[in-house]
């Protein structure tokens, strides 16, 4: 590569988390498995994005603009029983995790990678259809 070619700045990548407090059942699995009972979770979500860092700002891109970007989506899920929300009839971490991705994306072009942890040892992780 020529140093024509070659950014200014490093990529680097910014992550913001969100929580928020949701209920929700798993229809899928079999009838006396714990997660098909109704159950809640003080779920995190953690939005990764990347890009070249600004010449004047010296950042990826404002926190604020990525807090806004997910606010509609917390109104959406936030003290919500997850299966009623249309696209989380089945909503699995990673189902949620995918969710949250098709919403973000066209707010945020550089969005990397989601991740919803369900639990504090627990978690998925989504980075578009582009990383496969």
């Amino acid at each position: 590569m020529s140093d024509a070619a070659a950014p200014r700045w490093p990529v680097a990548e910014v992550v913001k988390d969100f929580t928020f407090e949701a209920a929700h059942l798993l229809p899928n699995v079999a009838p006396d498995h714990k997660c098909a009972r109704l159950h809640g979770h003080s779920f995190r979500v953690s939005a990764h994005v990347s890009g070249p860092l600004g010449d004047a700002s010296g950042w990826v891109l404002d926190f604020a603009d990525v807090a806004r970007a997910f606010a509609p989506l917390h109104d959406l899920l936030d003290h919500r029983y997850l299966n009623d929300i249309a696209g989380l009839e089945n909503p699995t971490s990673e189902h949620l995790a995918v969710w949250i991705w098709d919403r973000l994306k066209p707010e945020l072009g550089g969005l990397s990678r989601v991740v919803v942890h369900e639990t504090c040892t627990s978690a998925a992780a989504y980075w578009g259809e582009d990383a496969r």
